[in-house]
């Protein structure tokens, strides 16, 4: 087999590949090797090509024992990390002797492996801590305190909010699974979002007050009758989570104010948008978070979060429903100077 068949069959792989002959020169690369691995690889010794001593190990393997072997190959791709699944197998057909080495991205494979062991790590960690709490209060209630009412009435209280708290973190991991369960589904119902808006702002009006804080809603006169396909209860689930966030969390007395704005073409949705504005006088947070807020978990107060009762998964909520919808979430907020979080939604679902 001469040189230039062996480079047009190689040439033909749908992955990258490259041919080692027993001389260890790579006499035969692909495109895709190339972009891998760089210009000029005919002729090279493939160990100042590869470099990596678990690749150059398993390549000198496959040449001792004409045995397929693998191993790991890590790249780059600009600023992001890759990862290769490498297989070098032993060839010997009409002349050819030597090794074909085959590449197989696995870097998305790894990065959703590592998501999960992370979410898994994460949903550990907030559930170990309410049970070691209520396993340390039952042992305490069936020993030194069995016979101490006034104890007994103090940590069935904390045990309490312990267990409401664990309920909290699984009722939103089922929402949060149903919610990715829907990505794919077009929402078709038609939801008056004026509407909606005001009924979630009365439900959510003694929450306000609560704090001695205010909570109000004005709809702009252009908005008055939008509608828009959207699933009512999910986006309920949206305004709920937000205007809950800045009550909570913005403060004693905070001001939160709700506002939809009418139709306008809105440059990320490269269509016509509807805006709802969620505004409060708070405490603001550093812009540092941001990018950060929509991630499981995430908390910029951990220990505050906890004592609220959140769960840090509120907005990934928020983030997924959003996407189902083909929205967007913009989020203002500086230290002392209160937040803005501003839901766009396109008004045509084409």
């Amino acid at each position: 087999m001469s040189s230039a068949q062996i480079e047009a069959l190689i040439g033909a792989l749908p992955m990258p590949a490259l041919f080692i002959d027993r001389g260890e020169h790579i006499i035969a690369s692909n495109l895709s090797a190339k972009n891998i691995l760089g210009e000029g690889l005919t002729g090279r010794n493939y160990i100042t090509a590869l470099r990596q001593p678990a690749v150059l190990s398993a390549i000198e393997r496959c040449m001792q024992s004409e045995m397929d072997t693998r191993a790991r190959y890590l790249g780059s791709d600009g600023p992001k990390d890759t990862s290769f699944e490498l297989r070098c197998a032993y060839v010997t057909a009409q002349g050819l002797t030597g090794a074909l080495v085959t590449f197989t991205d696995v870097t998305d494979l790894e990065q959703t492996n590592q998501m999960r062991r992370d979410f898994v790590a994460n949903v550990s960690h907030e559930l170990r801590t309410p049970l070691t709490s209520v396993i340390g209060f039952i042992e305490t209630l069936q020993g030194p305190a069995k016979d101490d009412a006034a104890a007994q009435t103090r940590f069935l209280g904390i045990m309490a909010r312990e267990t409401a708290r664990m309920n909290r973190l699984v009722d939103e991991l089922l929402s949060l699974s149903r919610v990715e369960s829907d990505a794919r589904k077009r929402p078709t119902q038609q939801v008056d979002l004026a509407a909606l808006l005001g009924s979630v702002v009365h439900t959510l009006g003694a929450l306000a007050e609560d704090s001695q804080g205010a909570l109000t809603l004005a709809i702009l006169p252009d908005a008055e009758d939008l509608s828009l396909a959207a699933d009512a209860d999910q986006l309920r689930q949206v305004f709920i989570n937000l205007i809950e966030n800045a009550v909570k969390y913005g403060g004693a007395g905070v001001k939160v104010a709700v506002t939809l704005h009418g139709p306008r073409f809105e440059p990320r949705l490269r269509r016509q948008g509807a805006r709802i504005s969620v505004r409060d006088t708070g405490v603001g947070f550093d812009t540092v978070h941001i990018p950060r807020l929509t991630e499981r978990f995430y908390r910029i107060d951990s220990h505050r979060s906890r004592e609220m009762g959140g769960a840090g998964l509120g907005l990934a909520i928020v983030k997924h429903i959003l996407n189902r919808h083909r929205g967007r979430l913009e989020v203002h907020s500086a230290l002392g100077q209160g937040s803005e979080f501003i839901v766009v939604l396109p008004l045509s679902n084409d």
